[in-house]
């Protein structure tokens, strides 16, 4: 591994993580030995081929993960891949809990980490579906006409925190239930965010 694709701003998110460090380490030794270039999008370490996005380390409460930006198109003959959530298209997990984990599965990561590298030289695409097909609630239609600025806000967001409210929003089969969600994230909205931000 050569310090010369380390990147600074990685360096600072490892060694502020108040979770996850020695796991951080470990998977960024890992990914760099893979040849990628390391680099800081979305707030966490992103390591890409080509300009090319192929995997990304983050931490939650319970685990911290590996995240195949085009996870969906690999083979996985070792059933460790996990879609995060049923409205995630593309993107798959790997979960560790610890870094024992992490050691014993290093070659099988790598071996997933070549075939994504493999995937982007081929030029795969994940066929995702268009918002298209999203429907907006009643309930958010009228808030929209109340306050255009929400409207506003809501469209300035990616196409994807748009798919998850929308999602959430529409859930619920009673429109009470629906009109208290929007109106607890308008204002999470307002400020640009996304329902998990």
């Amino acid at each position: 591994m050569t310090i010369r694709r380390m990147n600074p701003k990685v360096d600072e998110f490892i060694s502020k993580a108040k979770k996850w460090k020695e796991e951080y380490e470990k998977l960024r030794s890992i990914v760099l030995d893979c040849e990628l270039t390391e680099e800081f999008k979305w707030m966490h370490p992103c390591y890409t081929f080509e300009k090319k996005n192929i995997v990304l380390i983050h931490g939650f409460k319970e685990y911290c993960a590996l995240l195949f930006h085009k996870g969906a198109l690999l083979q996985d003959p070792h059933g460790i891949l996990i879609q995060q959530t049923e409205n995630v298209q593309a993107a798959r997990q790997i979960r560790f809990t610890n870094v024992q984990e992490i050691v014993e599965l290093e070659p099988i990561l790598k071996t997933y980490i070549f075939e994504a590298i493999e995937v982007e030289k081929a030029g795969l695409k994940v066929n995702v579906k268009q918002n298209a097909e999203l429907i907006i609630p009643e309930e958010l239609q009228k808030k929209f006409d109340e306050l255009p600025a929400l409207k506003a806000a809501f469209e300035a967001l990616t196409p994807g925190r748009q798919r998850a409210y929308i999602l959430y929003f529409s859930k619920p089969k009673q429109s009470k239930t629906r009109e208290s969600r929007i109106e607890k994230y308008m204002q999470q909205i307002l400020n640009g965010k996304g329902l998990n931000d």
